[in-house]
């Protein structure tokens, strides 16, 4: 309010928890009630995972699903509804780099962000009778976020020692940028990263055999720097 012209009136916070899937209807309710219309919806919620599936409890798995995968896609429901009856809109969805590749230490995380990925490009194709309603998936590598103090574990309880440092991975507010590009351009998939992980991307899309014998040897190492409590 300080720094825009935008008055308080312009601006709508709800508390929502994607894994209420009962409250979604009534806050899409609440914004439309206050704004009138929804132009975009940007599904930004979710967690990520560090731990072996071997050692892992299959709950951890189920809370990754119901609020990665189920909840975003809930609450898209109801906005999407909204969208249908305008004949526009763009719903977009933080996916992951992990959403096109595998990598070890996140199988639960790995699989919500496929699903995603899989859910919303089919999705996609139902809607060729609005053509002013765009799908856009943004698939980031590593961002500066406090993603890594909050990921699951083995099991539900337990949390993360070391998050490591982070001053490698891309800056928040250069992924946020790049994010409103890709929206602004309707990009239907936006992979938003820095080398050497966008190569890895690239690799992964085209010459799946080698990316899978480079991920066996990266990720050989990295489970033991995990273990070594690296």
């Amino acid at each position: 309010l300080e720094i825009s012209s935008l008055s308080e009136k312009d601006i709508l916070v709800l508390r929502l928890d994607l894994t209420d899937r009962s409250s979604h209807e009534a806050a899409t309710n609440s914004v439309l009630k206050h704004f009138g219309k929804i132009d975009v919806l940007v599904n930004n919620g979710g967690r990520s995972q560090r731990s072996l599936f071997v050692d892992t409890n299959l709950d951890v798995y189920n809370a990754i699903i119901e609020l990665n995968y189920l909840g975003t896609i809930s609450l898209t429901k109801y906005v999407l509804n909204h969208m249908i009856q305008r004949k526009r809109g763009k719903i977009v969805t933080v996916s992951s780099v992990m959403g096109i590749m595998g990598a070890p230490l996140a199988t639960g995380y790995c699989a919500s962000k496929h699903a995603l990925q899989g859910f919303f490009n089919s999705l996609r194709t139902e809607l060729t009778d609005y053509p002013e309603i765009s799908i856009i998936n943004i698939c980031p590598g590593p961002v500066q976020s406090k993603i890594i103090q909050n990921v699951f574990t083995e099991n539900l309880s337990k949390s993360i020692e070391n998050s490591g440092d982070q001053s490698h991975k891309m800056p928040t507010d250069r992924c946020a940028r790049l994010t409103l590009v890709s929206t602004a351009n309707d990009l239907k998939e936006a992979w938003i990263s820095d080398h050497p992980y966008l190569a890895v991307c690239y690799l992964w899309q085209y010459a799946p055999t080698w990316a899978w014998w480079l991920m066996n040897r990266m990720g050989k190492r990295r489970i033991q720097n995990f273990k070594s409590g690296v």
